[in-house]
């Protein structure tokens, strides 16, 4: 008895510390409840009663490519593990941000303009329903007035048609025989424990936020049409010609570049089997959507990269003669290894990964669409280890982009930084973070560029969305990791990715989470990055040297917690750098002083942020005038 009040008040004082943190920080209403509910704690863990929903697409694609349509039929068996009963559904179809009315962030030219999904048939357990869809937007929430109880799995099956737009953006006509078919099918938004069901339109700025799903997909196209798309191909002996098949199953066996089918061989009808139509089925698990690429035109290399535990494909297709995507197989490898194995240093979780080559520079589960950069290799490949850098964040670690941004695009941003420093040197990568990303954002004195970090991302627009989510965000993990030191911040990040991967995380559960696995209370931190308005600007307040005493007093006026280097130039032309961390502003963030000796009289003293760019950097050093 002795022994088991012990253990309850251990556990009762570990509790109340948790419940404490999470009060420490403002925390919104629906997070609290989802707390006191069970399915989420103030320790960052998942709750005991944590759920998702789950679905399983079985899909059946036909792409027409003279006609520029796409037509398809999918079942879906959608289990409701949530504690609701649900009459209701909200199916998306992200392509209609291509019809003229609906709500977009940017201009949209005729190209990009299409007439959107037409349900032609819809039915929930064998039961049919007739759909009106011309009035659909991105999300339509549908009564279906039949009770799907917990625990409970419903069929839905869908058929429909829509037109690919000529304009190629995330999605679209590449070349007149090429397309990117990404959001090509009707799903079920995500129903979660702390908002219902998700109904925020797509506007094309934002982006997604998708439940995990098990998906086999056929995709029917035209005799000489290759098809690339998210996860493995089923049939390969089914649907290529050979030796174009002997390569491809050999590409998945070496570390060599394999051009598995040439622009020669494409022109000719030399790759695909002759039938009228092919179909080309895939398999996927476990993923949050599905993607494809079709075309008659772009050649096909492949190669693998072995990881130990297994071998990854990586392909990639593109317009001959490209310069920068000749390069994007060896690209691919030294990125999907450097990342296993360096930062996050989480095994690369799929079996594939496909680069086309497009207009969007954006990523999809194992695949990426990325613009040529022909005559600047380095900007090309920060591009590329960007876009599968998304491959953690926000696939395998199932983040709602569309609200929470920075929890995907600020890591995506801090990986390539981090990767950078391995690929062309620390310095030269430096130079190239600041002019790339660091320098729109520092140098805009816009009130929106200083609206906090935990602002919903889709509440922001312009700059302010593009700044936050991606460089202020990438900073806080950056200057994160400055303060915690390597081992303690993989230890933490590793914590959070271990919890959460194939869920779905808040901010709240990433800094509680993180706060456990660093064994520290990081609040402070959280608060200074992400609960402020505050931005980059040290000053050398004043500097006094009494005989070996120096004194050294900077003022934050900014108020980011930012790590920086002090330069300390003395009269005899000797230098001495001292690092500070962003520890050097937990106790005062506004003013700090440094002290040390030295029987050398200093010359210059120069504050230096590095990436950490100083909005008035003018006021950053000291100069002895004596």
């Amino acid at each position: 008895m002795i022994k088991s009040t012990i253990r309850y008040c251990s556990m009762a004082l570990l509790l109340s510390a948790g419940y404490a943190q999470a009060q420490d920080l403002y925390t919104p209403r629906n997070i609290r409840v989802a707390m006191e509910k069970g399915t989420r704690t103030a320790n960052g863990a998942p709750g005991k009663k944590y759920w998702q929903n789950f679905g399983k697409y079985n899909i059946s694609f036909r792409l027409d490519p003279a006609k520029r349509k796409v037509t398809g039929s999918e079942t879906i068996q959608y289990a409701n593990n949530s504690p609701d009963t649900l009459t209701k559904l909200a199916i998306r179809f992200v392509n209609n941000v291509h019809k003229p009315n609906a709500v977009r962030a940017n201009y949209a030219s005729d190209d990009y303009l299409t007439s959107g999904l037409k349900i032609t048939s819809l039915k929930l357990n064998g039961q049919a329903y007739q759909v009106n869809s011309q009035d659909w937007g991105t999300v339509k929430l549908t009564d279906f007035a039949q009770k799907m109880l917990p625990g409970s799995i419903s069929t839905l099956e869908i058929s429909w048609e829509y037109p690919l737009s000529a304009e190629s953006d995330r999605d679209g006509m590449l070349n007149e025989s090429t397309f990117y078919c990404a959001y090509a099918y009707p799903r079920v938004s995500v129903y979660d424990d702390y908002n219902g069901w998700d109904l925020l339109e797509h506007n094309g700025r934002q982006e997604f936020y998708n439940d995990f799903n098990d998906y086999q997909v056929t995709i029917t196209v035209p005799k000489n049409f290759v098809v690339w798309a998210t996860g493995e191909l089923q049939n390969a002996a089914e649907v290529l010609q050979q030796p174009i098949l002997a390569r491809f199953e050999k590409s998945k066996h070496t570390d060599a570049v394999i051009h598995v089918a040439t622009a020669a061989e494409m022109k000719a009808g030399k790759v695909t089997a002759q039938h009228e139509w092919n179909s080309w089925k895939f398999k996927a698990s476990y993923v949050p959507d599905f993607c494809f690429s079709v075309s008659d035109n772009y050649i096909w290399d492949a190669s693998s990269v072995d990881l130990g535990s297994k071998r990854v494909s990586v392909q990639s297709s593109y317009v001959a003669g490209t310069p920068d995507f000749e390069q994007y197989i060896g690209w691919q490898q030294y990125c999907i290894e450097w990342f296993s194995n360096n930062w996050p240093g989480v095994t690369y979780p799929y079996p594939t990964m496909t680069a086309v080559q497009g207009f969007a520079d954006m990523e999809y589960p194992m695949m990426i669409n990325d613009s040529s950069v022909p005559d600047n290799f380095v900007d090309a490949r920060q591009t590329a280890d960007h876009e599968i850098a998304h491959t953690y964040f926000p696939f395998y670690m199932g983040i709602n982009e569309t609200r929470y941004g920075y929890m995907d695009e600020g890591w995506a941003t801090a990986l390539e930084y981090w990767i950078g420093n391995a690929e062309i040197g620390e310095e030269k990568n430096k130079e190239l973070f600041k002019d790339s990303r660091v320098k729109r954002y520092i140098f805009d004195p816009s009130a929106e560029e200083d609206q906090p970090l935990i602002t919903m991302t889709s509440q922001l627009n312009g700059l302010g969305y593009g700044n936050n989510a991606y460089i202020k965000a990438a900073l806080s993990y950056i200057a994160l990791r400055d303060y915690l030191g390597d081992m303690v911040f993989k230890k933490a990040l590793h914590h959070y990715m271990d919890l959460w991967h194939g869920k779905h995380p808040t901010p709240w559960d990433f800094f509680y989470s993180i706060n456990a696995g660093a064994g520290q209370n990081l609040n402070w931190f959280w608060k200074n990055w992400y609960f402020s308005n505050h931005y980059i600007d040290l000053k050398v307040d004043s500097f006094d040297q009494s005989g070996h005493n120096k004194k050294l007093t900077i003022a934050n006026v900014g108020g980011f917690a930012v790590p920086f280097e002090v330069k300390i130039t003395y009269a005899d032309g000797s230098v001495e750098t001292k690092h500070q961390t962003p520890a050097i502003w937990q106790q005062d963030e506004k003013r700090v002083i440094i002290t040390w000796t030295s029987s050398k009289k200093v010359q210059n003293i120069t504050l230096d942020g590095g990436v950490f760019m100083d909005y008035t950097a003018k006021d950053n050093s000291w100069q002895n005038v004596d």
